[in-house]
């Protein structure tokens, strides 16, 4: 049994793996430039975070249907509970798909079918989280944040991703104000790619409450300290970062200089079917190659749930902190 544990920097689009695609894509007439799933995963191989958001993209267009997209969340949750995630809360990209003409809508009633039912079918309790991407204008994030003002009862909160460098966390000051006024949590990557400076502003200027990524932190001994003081969690991806060449290898990743610092970190996927591993494939790396003690993974899964968006729910939060404090490790046995 897996140490139980919350994913808290996930996105759903990042999880289409090789089959479902060749799938989706049989199912909707689209052509895929790879001979066979074998050929489309030589292409995993990333050069830094620009080279995987070309493929990324690339493959978004086998999904059409709301079908589509409950398929693609169901597949991610039977993965992530058999690693012991207990609760997800889910990234997904709409500038992206609204380009390719699917609606708003499509997207969010497709995801719908598969998370509204996630506890039942898959003992995971979810929240969405509309992402916007910071290489598109800020007037495109504010239609977005318009077309979304349907579904607002499924969406718990706002977040900003893909490419960070030349994009800094200013350019959506508006939205974010937007989405503060509609009630909206907020969150965004910064500190992956970018300077230490982004996660300031996004702290300062975007109000986020968790910053996904952050590890670049460290190169600021002040910032470290506000983070630390105030509580802000961040959202760490040991297996995307070295995918993305953010750092050389596990055996050079902060997380163990973050810990003790007192930073409070979780541990996540990403976008685990291009980075070689969910959730708790993350923890069984980390354990192992930067010899994370139990307590330490303990630590991490604890964070995690005291950073959810759960305060409309703190018995489930009480819930499952109690069934981490009771964890018995067993071996290896982490993930």
């Amino acid at each position: 049994m897996p140490l139980p544990k919350a994913e808290l920097h996930l996105h759903i689009e990042g999880t289409l793996e090789p089959e479902l695609a060749f799938e989706l894509a049989a199912r909707n007439g689209v052509s895929l430039p790879y001979a066979d799933t074998d050929e489309l995963r030589k292409a995993y191989d990333f050069e830094d975070l620009q080279s995987f958001l070309n493929l990324y993209y690339e493959l978004m267009a086998v999904l059409r249907t709301e079908q589509d997209f409950a398929d693609l969340a169901n597949a991610y949750l039977a993965r992530a509970a058999a690693q012991g995630v207990r609760h997800a809360e889910i990234f997904f990209d709409p500038q992206a798909h609204l380009a390719r003409g699917v609606s708003m809508g499509t997207v969010v009633e497709g995801l719908w079918r598969a998370l509204g039912s996630s506890e039942e079918n898959h003992g995971i309790s979810t929240r969405l989280i509309l992402c916007f991407l910071r290489d598109e204008s800020a007037e495109s994030a504010l239609e977005t944040l318009d077309a979304a003002k349907p579904y607002l009862d499924r969406i718990t909160g706002v977040g900003l991703d893909s490419a960070e460098v030349g994009h800094p966390p200013v350019k959506f000051r508006e939205v974010y104000e937007a989405a503060a006024a509609l009630g909206l949590r907020r969150v965004a990557h910064a500190g992956e790619e970018g300077p230490p400076a982004y996660i300031t502003e996004a702290l300062d200027v975007l109000g986020v409450e968790r910053v996904d990524h952050g590890l670049r932190c460290m190169e600021d001994p002040a910032l470290v300290e506000r983070l630390v003081r105030e509580r802000i969690p961040l959202t760490l991806c040991p297996l995307s970062n070295v995918r993305l060449r953010t750092v050389d290898t596990l055996a050079d990743h902060p997380l163990p200089a973050m810990l003790d610092a007192g930073l409070l970190c979780t541990v996540n996927s990403d976008d685990p079917a291009y980075f070689g591993g969910y959730a708790g494939d993350n923890f069984a790396a980390v354990h192992r190659t930067l010899g994370l003690t139990e307590d330490r993974l303990r630590e991490l899964a604890r964070n995690s749930f005291r950073a959810s968006f759960l305060e409309d729910d703190e018995e489930r939060r009480a819930r499952y902190l109690a069934e981490v404090d009771a964890y018995e490790f067993a071996g290896d046995a982490v993930s």
